[in-house]
């Protein structure tokens, strides 16, 4: 390839589609990973695509386009990405759940989320294993898909090098120098045109080298739990959220894959609440053990929301980060923001509401 190079820090799911992404437009592009490929917080999801991003309806726009490119995109032929639709359920169990949710609405409409009310019974109907917890009513979109993370950080990998994109693992970014366009790694130093730094939870002394001021919070660690196998005859539910403890669950192989907040550092006590609350919402697998499914660090910003932005150089600089768990299912829109701000193209939305900016660092 020739003309400008550009590296890109971070080998998760964000990285690598904005590697893709570059390299399908004909741009020279290297990516640098500290460990494997989906090493990070890309191996400590919960295998779940939704667009459904309560009171984030910019969040839900970048997953209603993501999710349209996970289904056209181009796997080997004959193959597609795995995604088995299951919806999405949130149950209410306040007023101000019900209403939060109402007035939200009609901007998660406009964003293109198929999402709408639904009464308790028909919750009920969705998911049969809830219990006899007080519930308003709930939230469904039917845009919700199980997949399988592994399988969509290889696809991209396999596409961006397709493209003609350099994948670099076990090279760890010690620092950059964006006025010379240096990133400095443990095996030698890299010069480019544009860095971009796609970096997840490590990704805040990077941007501070870069002279942006991002306020990530520190990282993260996430724990998701699994059960034992459920009773003979459990019935398949939609991935549900109980809204006010925020216990999560979906089926994954005839187990209950759970997740609920963050361990924290009483990992015990968190683990006991999760425990309780699963009896609480689900009494028919009262008593099933839980065990570690998986643990990994993750980026967040303040308001949930990523940070997509573009310094023009030359050197240019360009981040993708604090997706705060929603990387899984704004990943392709964020390779395709990235790649349009770069080339200077129309990213077909507006990129200053994901941009640092006064408005969302005070």
């Amino acid at each position: 390839m020739t003309g400008p190079r550009v590296v890109v820090i971070g080998g998760g799911v964000i990285g690598l589609s904005i590697a893709y992404h570059l390299a399908e437009a004909g741009v020279d592009t290297t990516l640098l990973e500290r460990g494997t490929l989906g090493s990070g917080a890309s191996r400590a999801t919960a295998d779940v695509v939704r667009s459904y991003f309560a009171g984030n309806p910019i969040s839900s726009a970048l997953a209603v386009r993501s999710l349209d490119a996970y289904h056209a995109f181009p796997t080997r032929p004959g193959t597609d990405l795995p995604m088995r639709q299951v919806g999405y359920l949130v149950l209410f169990s306040e007023p101000d759940q019900v209403t939060a949710f109402q007035t939200d609405l009609p901007d998660q409409h406009a964003a293109g989320v198929d999402v709408d009310l639904i009464s308790a019974e028909e919750a009920r109907k969705l998911n049969p294993l809830i219990g006899d917890l007080p519930l308003l009513a709930a939230a469904y979109s039917p845009q919700a898909y199980i997949s399988d993370t592994t399988a969509i950080v290889t696809a991209y990998a396999e596409a961006a090098r397709q493209a003609g994109a350099t994948l670099r693992t076990g090279c760890p970014v010690t620092s950059i120098d964006i006025h010379a366009g240096r990133v400095q790694t443990a095996n030698g130093d890299i010069t480019a045109d544009a860095i971009v730094c796609a970096a997840g939870a490590w990704s805040t002394s990077l941007v501070r080298c870069a002279g942006v001021d991002l306020p990530l919070t520190e990282p993260i660690e996430q724990e998701l739990l699994l059960t034992d196998p459920l009773p003979p005859g459990t019935p398949d539910i939609p991935v549900t959220l109980h809204a006010t403890s925020g216990l999560l669950v979906r089926i994954r192989d005839n187990r209950l894959l759970i997740g609920m907040g963050y361990p924290g550092p009483d990992r015990e006590a968190w683990r006991q609440g999760v425990a309780t609350q699963l009896a609480t919402t689900y009494p028919s697998l009262a008593g099933l053990a839980l065990h570690t499914a998986v643990t990994g660090l993750r980026d967040a910003s303040p308001d949930r929301t990523a940070f997509i932005g573009h310094q023009p150089g030359p050197p240019a600089f360009l981040y993708a980060t604090g997706f705060s768990g929603h990387g899984l299912c704004n990943a392709p829109a964020a390779g395709e923001l990235v790649r349009d701000l770069f080339l200077n193209q129309d990213p077909g939305i507006d990129v200053t509401a994901l941009a640092v900016s006064p408005r969302r660092t005070g």
